[in-house]
């Protein structure tokens, strides 16, 4: 009231995020694909986490998986076919605040994309790569992908798969300046959750393999390691994916894996009965290319154009 001391209706009541709040438009992939709750799972990373929606920025390339900036009410980049992560890359190059998620395929990253994927793991940038890994070509309709078991029939292989196919893990394993590798699974939300969580605090680029169930093509893929929990084996350590009661329950194979082995890592990697799931290896030793990136993004237009006439005068004659 006015004669009144108002000073506390000046405060500004401090902004609290709802999952609404990074809710996008309404998901279009087919009921029961295994995409919806790797959704939910980031919805409630950046809920728990109460980070700014303009403070983070979706990336994709093309595939079902790459429509993933259109359900996050945050920034968001649906690329090229395979270009996802030099997308990325120039992002947290030049906005280093921000919060960066990749969503790629096993086509898109790893074969029209696999030169980017190699050189953005070297690079080794703070940001949360996740390989949607269904085995096929989704949304072009069933074509043989390099991760597609062999003898699959596909668009393209109408007589099955002829080649082995490529293992995502083993393969970052042994890039140049790895950090972070880990592999969870769609079906099961307490596992997915905290190995995102895990991969979100890593500073470094986290490559997270999810094995994605796609049920108009690959659906019968995982059926039985959902249906048969024995099928998987659970990572446990300090250091890895926090293993509450119920996840403990539920898996009877358990292997305690320190992440820092990264020879044993690639062992596990290269294991397929059962396989292996949680936090394969990390480290946050590793150079992060945006440390040198960012040097001089604080520098004045004046101090940029002296700079530049600087370096021109070596070349006069």
């Amino acid at each position: 009231m006015f004669g009144l001391k108002t000073d506390w209706a000046m405060d500004v009541s401090p902004r609290y995020f709802t999952l609404e709040d990074y809710e996008g438009g309404v998901a279009r992939w087919c009921p029961g694909c295994g995409d919806h709750a790797v959704l939910s799972a980031v919805h409630r990373i950046l809920r728990d986490q109460q980070l700014p929606p303009e403070k983070v920025v979706a990336v994709s390339g093309i595939g079902c998986s790459s429509r993933f900036p259109h359900y996050l009410s945050t920034f968001g980049f649906h690329g090229l076919h395979g270009r996802a992560l030099p997308v990325a890359e120039g992002i947290k190059a030049r906005r280093p605040d921000l919060d960066v998620w990749v969503a790629t395929g096993d086509g898109d990253c790893v074969s029209i994309g696999a030169g980017h994927w190699v050189h953005a793991i070297r690079y080794n940038m703070d940001m949360v790569v996740m390989l949607f890994d269904n085995n096929v070509y989704g949304l072009t309709k069933k074509q043989t992908s390099p991760t597609s078991p062999k003898g699959l029939k596909t668009n393209t292989h109408p007589r099955g798969a002829w080649l082995p196919p490529v293992n995502p893990l083993q393969a970052t394993l042994g890039f140049t300046n790895v950090s972070f590798v880990a592999r969870t699974v769609d079906w099961n939300p307490l596992h997915l959750y905290a190995t995102l969580v895990e991969a979100h605090k890593h500073k470094g680029l986290s490559f997270v393999q999810i094995l994605q169930r796609c049920p108009q093509y690959t659906g019968f893929i995982y059926e039985e390691l959902q249906n048969d929990p024995d099928g998987l084996l659970l990572l446990t350590h300090e250091n890895g994916v926090p293993v509450d009661p119920a996840l403990d329950r539920m898996y009877k194979n358990k292997l305690e894996h320190d992440p820092s082995d990264i020879h044993r890592a690639r062992e596990l990697a290269d294991q397929h009965s059962p396989i292996p799931i949680g936090i394969f290896y990390r480290n946050e030793d590793r150079p992060r290319y945006e440390e040198f990136s960012t040097q001089g993004m604080d520098m004045t237009v004046e101090e940029k154009l002296a700079g530049l006439e600087a370096e021109l005068d070596k070349f006069a004659i």
